[in-house]
């Protein structure tokens, strides 16, 4: 069964999450259950406490709807550096249902993470990508989409 994905006003969905620190196969499972959620609903994104897992983790598939799938999974991601240029663009979430808001957010970033397994990782993001990464990891740290702009 796929898990239910929160709405607002959920309480989960402002929470700060807490770093993950064991990387097993219960990671790895919960990683699987968020795919699940994310494709059924359909999105391109989904962190943990959007189906109310208080830790560090999201994905994304920015493709699946059009091409291929190449699902990713962030862990502990963190910011390194952020364009000060910014661009709006609209913006839904899947806690928030039938809303779409324009978002200012910087154009690129580079997001250090880890995978599964621990690893650490290293990347520049820009356009599509670099939306989704920021509106996810936002997420983890109790931030909604809301939260930058006026509702269109």
């Amino acid at each position: 069964m796929t898990r239910p994905i929160l709405t607002v006003p959920d309480a989960a969905l402002r929470a700060v999450c807490a770093q993950v620190t064991v990387f097993d196969a219960a990671l790895a499972d919960l990683s699987e259950e968020m795919f699940a959620a994310m494709y059924a609903a359909p999105g391109r994104g989904l962190a943990a406490p959007q189906i109310g897992v208080l830790q560090r983790i999201f994905v994304m598939d920015v493709t699946w709807k059009t091409g291929a799938r190449t699902p990713r999974v962030f862990v502990n991601p963190h910011i390194v550096t952020a364009n000060v240029a910014l661009v709006v663009n609209d913006e839904s979430c899947l806690s928030i249902p039938m809303l779409t808001v324009a978002v200012p957010r910087p154009r690129d970033l580079v997001l250090r993470w880890q995978d599964l397994d621990g690893t650490a990782h290293e990347e520049a993001f820009e356009g599509t990508d670099a939306v989704i990464v920021q509106h996810e990891r936002d997420h983890l740290d109790g931030i909604l989409c809301t939260d930058y702009t006026e509702i269109m």
